[in-house]
């Protein structure tokens, strides 16, 4: 035997799959590759589809009468970058109610009919007809009839997510001239723990949720909006 086939033979020694006939080196690379294979598949078939997912956010939703959820809102755009949290309450049909905490005494509240905006220490309270709504928490309001993803959301994609979530994005149907992209973070179950909104001007909105308690009893009252004494409420203007 040379020098250089000793070696081989040394360097092989050890290594049953190595050292194997030919025919199970070859019927070994296969058996690999059909693992490897077989896990692609595998992981593949654990991504749902877009409509799957949008069709798991409308059953979660359309099956809510209530719903409360702690959230946190920050904003950046136009010089400015803002951070606020607070409470949020949904209730069919169309009743809404953001409660912020930090800061105080800051409301958005849509009742059905209108829809109201006051902070405290503010000299006016601001009032538009839900119709004519055109605020960035307005995406939410879909999920307070008969949810259908699909016909809100135009050029809807879906992709995944950390922590084994997922993301929908696109735009909000008839609003392409404000809003460029939006994107939901949902679970595997269809809950919405997150919302992203790029502006055509570049500014970014982002809501966080957690805590999410379905059809938990809200009182009539609570979207219910009487302005504080003395403060005068100003019918602001829609959207031109």
């Amino acid at each position: 035997m040379t020098k250089s086939a000793q070696l081989l033979v040394n360097k092989n020694h050890g290594c049953p799959i190595l050292n194997a006939p030919f025919a199970f080196r070859v019927g070994y690379k296969t058996l690999i590759l059909s693992v490897f294979l077989l896990f692609g598949l595998s992981i593949s078939a654990q991504q749902p589809s877009t409509h799957d997912l949008a069709q798991r956010v409308d059953r979660h939703y359309n099956n809510l009468k209530s719903l409360k959820a702690d959230f946190t809102e920050s904003y950046e755009g136009l010089g400015r970058m803002r951070n606020e949290s607070g409470t949020l309450l949904l209730q069919k049909p169309g009743r809404m109610r953001w409660d912020y905490s930090r800061p105080a005494g800051k409301l958005f509240l849509l009742d059905g009919k209108y829809a109201w905006f006051y902070s405290k220490g503010d000299p006016q309270v601001q009032r538009i007809e839900a119709k004519k709504l055109d605020d960035l928490r307005s995406p939410l309001r879909f999920l307070l009839g008969h949810t259908q993803l699909e016909k809100e959301i135009d050029h809807l994609a879906a992709a995944p997510a950390p922590n084994g979530n997922f993301t929908l994005t696109g735009i909000p149907h008839n609003q392409e001239n404000r809003i460029q992209h939006l994107s939901l973070t949902i679970t595997p179950e269809g809950t919405i723990t997150g919302i992203e909104i790029q502006e055509t001007d570049g500014a970014v909105t982002r809501f966080a949720f957690s805590n999410e308690q379905p059809n938990v009893p809200i009182p009539p009252s609570t979207f219910r909006f009487t302005p504080p004494p003395g403060i005068p409420v100003i019918n602001a203007m829609g959207p031109a």
